[in-house]
């Protein structure tokens, strides 16, 4: 799978960007499929507390997932993120069987 990550309004370090690779890459443990993600991470309003937002999106062969989170770290964002994304995953997964 074919992993781009952004970072908007920042420069992300190397360990951020590999957190994010890694967790968006454990999706292929639900889905073979997948064929790209990109990643897109944010700073909103800077005097926020809860100020850093997730964007993913995949593309899975016929259709494209996506997932949006704000949370207080990138980390948690991009944790919150996947996990819906994972949820998607298995469901697009079970109506392909069905």
């Amino acid at each position: 799978m074919d992993i781009k990550v952004n970072s908007v309004n920042f420069t992300a370090d190397q360990k951020l960007i590999t957190f994010v690779n890694d967790k968006v890459n454990k999706l292929q443990l639900f889905f073979d499929n997948i064929i790209a993600s990109e990643v897109f991470l944010r700073v909103d309003k800077d005097q926020e507390k809860e100020n850093k937002l997730a964007e993913i999106k995949i593309l899975i062969p016929g259709k494209e997932l996506f997932a949006k989170k704000q949370c207080k770290t990138f980390e948690e964002a991009t944790d919150l993120a996947v996990e819906a994304l994972r949820r998607q995953v298995r469901k697009h997964k079970g109506k392909l069987v069905d």
